[in-house]
């Protein structure tokens, strides 16, 4: 970069105008005092002896060059490189070795330095080895994951599974199993993290090898190692899959140097000993000025020093300059010279701004450097800074965390450097969110934690299902102070953490500066598209690993940008008070179709986007104004688009004129590398620019694509009459200015951060809370034995107490480390962050749905992120928040369900995955009070849509999920259907930890307490009785489904039953256990369904004036008689299988199949009328699978000799606790009248000829005669049969009536 400033002289230019000037001549200084002031700043060292004095009396700017020339070479000490120290052999820069054959198996990062794994176990070594003398190299821990780190003989062959410490001469340190490896293994040292420094020494003369973590020596892990001609020994590692290290030979200062012991790599000793010099002399020159009118030299403070126009000074510096400038690019010095310097400018405390001197130094270094210097200078400044945050111990008052943050805020607050950085280094060099991350402390004893926070506290009553109750009267007074001391360390610790996120926010406030646009492009414009990229490369997952951004880096970087944006936001709100506020901030649908925004590969919710611009292309016309360029949707490749820029050039529309007329030509029209940037990019369509005449009708705009590079602030913000990246805006969308709009980008940036890793990250980060729990319930376990265990058995008494002290000193570990968790990951402020997000994506999404069809173009990831964010609202943040105090939340959980409500059954939506996610996050909505008051709250119209769609047939749809949501409507009301849990699975505690958040919402959902709808009911009510051919398909779907699920879960117990009889016992398959249970839970679901059904609305079984009333009763008849007498049989399949408690057929059990069959009979036979009773019973009767036996068998009764001793009878009066004395009344009704009838039916049946009976079924007489063909059946068999076919049973003749068929008398 070239400066651009009016005082820009390169160093090249000072120097030969230092030469050509003659001292007298300055103007400004005489010549006695210029050689005291060069003399003062460049003093002659005690060497030179008496002479030095006649020596000093003109020293002027000609022999000055000769004279730093003659004090620097006093310092070119013969190098002490390796050559001169025995017992290292190898190149002097040590880097590893990645020619050794192990492409493939891991990445090397460009300076040979870094390596990441990339297979099973992959091994590399260094370039050189040592062979005699005590050597020393350090190894910076990214990942702290399997890796055995040490040294390793030549002869060492390493594979897949054997690694470094795995063959006879190799020795290795694995700090995750906290082992040492030398074939054999032995517990060694403590556990790493990632973020730590291990030093690996290794003393040849006394055969010894040692280890050290973080400076702290682990002891001596390996004596009597082999040594001896022949034997020399290599740095090595062996790292498993997407483990990462980066090693310091030397070519860096060590951060832990141990005496006696050399790094592999000599130091630049005489480099140093000048840099240090010269930094002197610049040191000297900041902190002396010059009185012309006393003629004196005079000591100032250096921190308010400033550039300006003195010549003496300036010329000077530049020969300073001429010698520290190349030395400033060599990384060594950079760390140790530079660095130091500059951090011990911000040593005084005080904020960044009280520091002038840093914005100074900057600017001297662009004004004395050449740009190559300055921008290599920067660079290696701004990658030790990085390492430096990273890689430093956490203390209690992140004191090291602090001081890095506060030298790079200073650092970027310079423009020119900023921009330089941002446009090179900051995304594309270094992993620059490592800034915004605040490691969690694995071990809290050394990052000071107990010291923060002396008295711990976790929670300690739990209710039956071992939920923490959290009901503070009942707290001890020792209880409630030790939770308030914990709550103040927890409180101080948050405040500290507090100090390094404001720092963050700082940094990334600078970089979204939009008003520096003197020197260039503004930086914000700069960071987008960095930003842009580097969502691509995580989105797109395909990357190489070490371009993907780890989770817990992209938590941190999230909650820092959102309170970036938010105060950028707020402060455009005050310069322009007619735009909205952050707190109503939503993306505007535009960005989702015009093209300005790349979203890379990324799935629209109408599918692919190619795809949606060819189908929507004349909606996009009529409702956006956008004519998609025709170019765009014939390229079969991208690479078309190189030729089609002449025909894009010549069909722009006339308005398409660049402002002010100097670029008519827009920048993609000149670029070559267009068709080469497009391989990567989207084929997002960018506008010509054109401008909107208001009275004019509006124009058609072509849009087509522009690579993210290209784009200017121009494309971003637009400027008179181009909307930027709101071109294109429908009529639904309010013509009122949002914000910037750079913000929008960054903020639909945001969101899509959200979605790619950081819900799942704040999903794992519970984990921690839930070990504090479990240990908590085992602590106090463990103290109610000690308290019941009795005195004589002191054996047992002292086993328990090693486990209480072991469960104690845990929790006392783990509730420090929650503290620290709960501050940087759950506190209320991320919560508000993340309640925002979830308010962004519910506004965007109702503003993009108003927009029609175009709604397909939205991403399908916005609807992702608003259940997402809300799950992890209700699950993640809740023990130390409560998401009831959020503002606006009833509204906001009502806006949630409407969009729930509306897009489960969204046409426009053709994502398989994303519609089962809607499908999943209502399921989960209505199990709770307060979110099922939400789905009440919405409008009529869009309840009743909603049940309409969730009553559609349950054929060729996920219906399970559909059955599961109008369960929950009904659980509460339904037969014995009050329970949280079966009755049998109270002891046992539900498994749900491992899956993923929606699917862990449902499972923790059906252990809630019911929560009917009746609201919900009523509509369904309304919507079976008024439109019956809906009721008829819907139900038949239903009761396909239910015969289907039933014959699975019989046929699957017959063969569990089969595999537990063989003598081998042989196991059974756990996914079939799991199959086989979730037929049975399905069986039973649908059972509740009609249970529901027949309750609201029992005419569609009983109104035999409905058309299909018969027929749905006689399937309904026949499911049930099959279902009694599969579960009721004595000693059957169902009884033997229950009874071997197989583990994942938990569920199954006869008390939830047979109440649920229960209760449609109680329905049918006694809460009916009079003709509807006498219909059921006699529907029911006649099935010739019915048993009175299985009806007796729900109340105990039944055959005596058939009850064992050794087995319970099943019996409903056992279980008082889930079913009603009413209920109970109700069966016993319900036994005696089908006994009553059972016998009439008996004796009125008089015997029938077979050939009277259906000759399809042989249960019923003949009483249906088929047109035209005059074959006959009973009505049930022809009227199922047609359901499915029109043919007839016996001739395949078409059946085109049927009529009723009477026997006619005998004659």
């Amino acid at each position: 970069m070239s400066s651009k400033g009016g005082t820009a002289l390169s160093r090249r230019s000072y120097r030969l105008a230092s030469d050509a000037d003659n001292p007298k001549v300055t103007g400004i200084v005489n010549e006695k005092l210029l050689s005291d002031y060069l003399q003062h700043v460049f003093p002659a060292s005690g060497k030179q002896g008496p002479a030095s004095a006649a020596y000093r009396k003109s020293l002027t700017f000609q022999d000055l060059g000769a004279h730093l020339e003659k004090l620097l070479a006093e310092d070119n000490v013969t190098e002490d490189s390796r050559d001169q120290i025995e017992g290292c052999l190898g190149p002097l820069t040590v880097v590893l070795d990645h020619s050794s054959g192990f492409e493939g198996l891991l990445f090397v990062d460009d300076d040979l330095l870094g390596v990441i794994g990339h297979s099973n176990f992959s091994s590399i070594r260094a370039t050189t080895c040592v062979y005699k003398g005590k050597w020393v190299y350090e190894v910076l821990v990214s990942s702290q994951g399997l890796m055995q780190i040490g040294w390793c003989t030549l002869n060492c062959r390493f594979n897949q599974e054997e690694g470094v410490g795995d063959t006879p001469d190799s020795y290795a340190y694995d700090g995750n199993r906290v082992r040492k490896w030398n074939v054999t293994t032995t517990n060694y040292g403590k556990s790493w993290a990632a973020g730590d420094i291990v030093s690996c020494l290794i003393d040849l003369d006394e055969g010894t090898i040692t280890f050290c973590l973080n400076g702290q020596s682990l002891g001596v892990a390996f004596s009597n190692i082999k040594t001896g001609p022949g034997v020399a020994y290599f740095p090595a590692i062996s790292l498993s899959f997407k483990e990462s290290v980066a090693f310091n030979f030397g070519s860096r200062p060590l951060r832990y140097p141990v005496e006696g012991y050399l790094p592999l790599q000599s130091p630049p000793t005489t480099d140093l000993i000048k840099a240090n010099r010269l930094l002197g002399y610049l040191k000297t020159v900041l902190s002396t000025s010059i009185d012309t009118q006393e003629e004196k030299l005079v000591e100032r403070d250096s921190g308010t020093w400033q550039i300006q126009g003195d010549p003496t000074i300036l010329v000077t510096l530049a020969h300073i300059f001429n010698h520290f400038a190349p030395l400033m690019c060599k990384v060594y010095l950079v760390e140790d010279v530079l660095m130091n310097f500059l951090l011990s400018i911000l040593e005084g405390g005080g904020s960044v701004d009280e520091h002038p001197l840093i914005q100074q130094l900057l600017d001297l270094f662009w004004l004395l450097m050449e740009d190559h210097e300055v921008n290599e200078c920067l660079k290696q400044l701004m990658m030790s800074l990085l390492r430096a945050y990273r890689f430093s111990p956490i203390i209690p008052d992140l004191g090291f965390q602090i001081h890095y943050l506060r030298l790079t805020t200073a650092i970027l607050r310079h423009e020119k450097s900023r921009k330089y950085l941002l446009s090179n280094v900051l995304f594309d060099v270094l992993r620059s969110v490592v800034f915004f991350y605040i490691k969690t402390p694995l071990r809290v004893k050394e990052a000071g934690l107990d010291e923060l926070i002396p008295t711990t506290w976790w929670p300690t009553r739990f209710d039956k299902e071992g939920k923490d109750e959290r009901d503070t009267c009942e707290e001890t007074a020792e209880e409630r102070l030790r939770r308030r001391a914990y709550e103040r360390g927890c409180h101080r610790l948050k405040k500290r953490i507090e100090v390094v996120e404001e720092l963050q926010v700082q940094i990334l406030r600078l970089m979204l500066n939009n008003k520096d646009k003197g020197t260039g492009e503004a930086s914000r414009y700069i960071f987008l598209n960095k930003f842009r990229k580097f969502l691509q490369e995580n989105a797109s997952n395909r990357g190489n690993p070490t371009v993907l951004c780890p989770p817990e880096y992209m938590v941190c970087f999230i909650h820092r940008l959102i309170t970036a944006i938010r105060s950028y936001w707020d402060e455009g709100k005050r310069k322009s008070p007619g735009s909205i506020s952050s707190e109503d901030a939503y993306v505007p649908p535009q960005l989702f179709y015009n093209g300005k925004v790349d979203y890379f590969d990324l799935q629209r919710l109408g599918g692919l986007l190619s795809h949606l611009k060819k189908t929507l292309k004349d909606d996009l016309a009529a409702k956006a104004n956008i004519i998609i360029d025709p170019a765009e949707i014939q390229a079969s490749s991208m690479d078309d688009l190189d030729e089609d820029e002449e025909t894009g050039a010549a069909q722009r529309p006339s308005g398409a004129v660049a402002m002010g007329g100097a670029l008519a030509r827009p920048s993609w029209l000149s670029s070559p590398t267009l068709g080469r940037a497009n391989r990567f990019l989207s084929t997002a369509a960018v506008s010509l620019m054109t401008p909107r005449r208001p009275l004019a009708p509006p124009e058609k705009v072509k849009v087509r694509t522009l690579a993210v590079e290209q784009r200017t602030e121009e494309d971003i913000e637009g400027s008179h009459g181009n909307d930027g990246l709101l071109l294109g805006r429908p009529l639904e969308e309010p013509d009122q200015p949002i914000t910037e709009k750079s913000l929008l980008e960054i903020l639909d940036g945001v969101v899509m951060m959200y979605n790619l890793s950081v819900h799942q990250q704040l999903g794992k980060m519970v984990v921690v809370s839930d070990d504090v729990h479990e240990y908590a319930v085992a602590l106090k376990d463990t103290e109610e034995k000690i308290a019941r265990c009795p005195s004589r058995r002191l054996d047992i008494l002292e086993e328990l107490q090693k486990s209480q002290k072991v469960f104690a000193e845990k929790l006392n570990h783990l509730s420090r480390r929650l503290a620290w968790i709960n501050a940087t990951i759950y506190s209320k402020e991320k919560m508000l962050d993340v309640y925002w997000l979830l308010r962004v994506c519910i506004r965007t999404i109702e503003h993009s749905d108003s927009t029609g069809s175009l709604f397909a173009f939205m991403p399908e990831f916005y609807l992702n992120v608003a259940m997402n964010s809300y799950s992890a609202l209700k699950n993640y943040f809740s023990p130390s928040n409560c998401m009831e105090e959020l503002p606006g939340y009833e509204e906001t959980l009502t806006q949630l369900a409407a969009i729930l409500a509306k897009h489960f059954a969204d046409p426009r939506i053709v994502g398989t995955d994303i519609k089962d996610s809607l499908m999943q996050a209502l399921a989960s909505y209505v199990c709770y009070p307060q979110s099922l008051r939400a789905v009440e709250r919405i409008p009529e119209e869009q309840r009743m849509a909603m049940m309409r769609n969730l009553l559609a047939p349950y054929e060729q749809r996920p219906w399970a999920q559909t059955n599961w949501i109008l369960v929950r409507l009904w659980r509460g009301c339904g037969f014995g259907y009050r329970y949280t849990r079966l009755p049998h699975l109270l002891k046992t505690k539900p498994e749900d930890a491992n899956l993923p958040s929606l699917q862990r919402d449902l499972s923790i959902a059906s252990f809630q307490k019911p929560c009917p709808s009746l609201l919900l009911q009523r509509h369904m009510a309304e919507l079976l009785s008024q439109d019956k051919d809906m009721a008829a398909s819907f139900l038949n779907s239903v009761l396909n489904q239910l015969n289907w699920a039933f014959s699975e879960f019989i046929g699957m117990i017959q063969e569990i039953q089969q595999a537990a009889e063989r003598p081998e016992r042989n196991f059974v398959d756990t996914r079939q256990l799991k199959v086989c249970a979730t037929c049975f839970d399905l069986s039973v679901s649908l059972l509740r369904v009609l249970e529901m059904t027949i309750t609201l609305v029992p005419e569609i079984f009983l109104d035999w004036t409905r058309p299909s009333a018969e027929l749905l009763l006689r399937r309904l008849a026949q499911l049930l008689n099959q279902v009694l007498n599969r579960v009721t049989a004595e000693r059957n399949l169902f009884d033997r299988v229950v009874n071997l408690r197989l583990p994942g057929l938990e569920s199954v059990d006869h008390y939830p199949i047979l109440v649920a069959v229960t209760g449609i009979l109680v329905r049918i036979l006694v809460d009916s009328d009079k003709h509807g009773i006498s219909r059921a019973a006699s529907v029911l009767l006649s099935d010739p699978c019915f048993q009175l036996r299985s009806i007796q068998y729900l109340l105990g009764e039944g055959d005596a000799g058939a009850t064992s001793a050794d087995q319970k009878h099943f019996s409903l009066h056992t279980y008082t606790d889930y079913i009603s004395t009413e209920e109970e009344q109700k069966v016993e009704r319900m036994l005696t009248f089908l006994t009553e009838e059972s016998k009439q039916a008996a004796a009125s049946t008089a015997p029938t000829s077979e050939d009277d009976l259906c000759p399809i079924c042989y249960a019923h007489s003949i009483s249906a005669i088929f047109k035209p063909c005059s074959h006959k059946s009973c009505k049930a068999c022809i009227n199922q049969h047609l359901m499915n076919n029109k043919d007839c049973f016996f001739c395949k003749a078409t059946i085109t009536g049927v009529d009723d068929y009477t026997k006619p008398a005998s004659s």
